[in-house]
């Protein structure tokens, strides 16, 4: 996982902000591929290890998912990135599922998965991971049946435009649920735009639905192949500020510290989040 993982690259478009600008313009160089390498091949990509940070992530989300609580018809995931780890958990409990990036390069690499294409990252170990993790006695090949039988669009995001997915989406609006891993601080010039951006994503969730946001900590950047990226530096304390003020409840903030043996000169990550949020009743769609 670079960044620690990272779905790093969902959106800022040009626009008349130079910040986001420069952020739009350095992701053109963003390569999935090496982004993929640095991230999820060993040692980041290495699940033998219960204290690794693979581990640790699958661990959050199925803990979260196995509550019952966060469940419904329709989930978005905000900024997927090249990754599909991030729903191995949730695809059996939402039927239509949207996943969505900034870059075409990304949501290539997600088709070529989706339609199991040749040449497509290889994903088993995380399911075989998730499946053990999950106890239900399901195999991971089941599993990876489920998740792209209920993925249903892949759709292009701008999370800092008011309306990140556009005019007239494809995607069911409001969700019922949203994920959203390693984007929002990867794609943000300062705080001010990361809060800007949580609020923008924020709109296209029910009242009452649920947030799993997933990201670096104290991070300020990242490599993916040719491409160095700036990433907003984020602690856990600013992680739960920016939820309450998009009209959250914070139902579980944690945090991994990178071990040393896992900070592999790709980043210069400090450590991870896990923040599982509920939108309050009341707060505009």
């Amino acid at each position: 996982m670079s960044r620690a993982d990272a779905s790093h690259a969902a959106g800022a478009a040009p626009d008349s902000d130079p910040g986001r600008a420069a952020v739009a313009s350095a992701y053109q160089r963003f390569e999935p591929r090496a982004y993929l390498r640095n991230n999820y091949a060993p040692p980041r990509g290495d699940l033998g290890s219960p204290d690794g940070v693979g581990p640790w992530k699958l661990r959050c989300l199925a803990q979260t998912f196995a509550t019952g609580e966060v469940s419904g018809r329709t989930l978005i995931d905000i900024g997927s990135g090249p990754t599909i780890y991030q729903l191995l958990s949730a695809c059996a409990h939402f039927e239509d599922i949207t996943m969505t990036d900034f870059l075409e390069v990304n949501r290539q690499e997600l088709g070529l998965w989706l339609r199991e294409e040749p040449g497509a990252f290889n994903w088993s170990a995380y399911s075989q991971h998730v499946c053990l993790i999950e106890g239900k006695g399901e195999t991971w090949q089941e599993k990876e049946r489920q998740l792209r039988g209920r993925v249903k669009r892949v759709l292009p995001v701008d999370v800092h435009q008011p309306q990140p997915l556009g005019a007239g989406s494809l995607a069911p609006l409001p969700a019922d649920a949203l994920v959203s891993t390693f984007c929002l601080e990867a794609v943000s010039p300062d705080l001010a735009s990361f809060q800007r951006a949580l609020d923008n994503i924020t709109t296209l969730l029910r009242p009452g639905g649920h947030l799993l946001l997933i990201g670096a900590v104290e991070e300020s950047w990242y490599l993916a192949g040719e491409a160095r990226l700036a990433v907003v530096p984020v602690r856990k304390e600013e992680v739960r500020e920016a939820l309450v003020h998009s009209g959250y409840e914070v139902r579980d903030l944690r945090t991994y510290t990178m071990p040393a043996h896992l900070r592999t000169g790709v980043d210069d990550v400090k450590g991870i989040f896990f923040a599982w949020a509920q939108k309050k009743v009341g707060v505009g769609v």
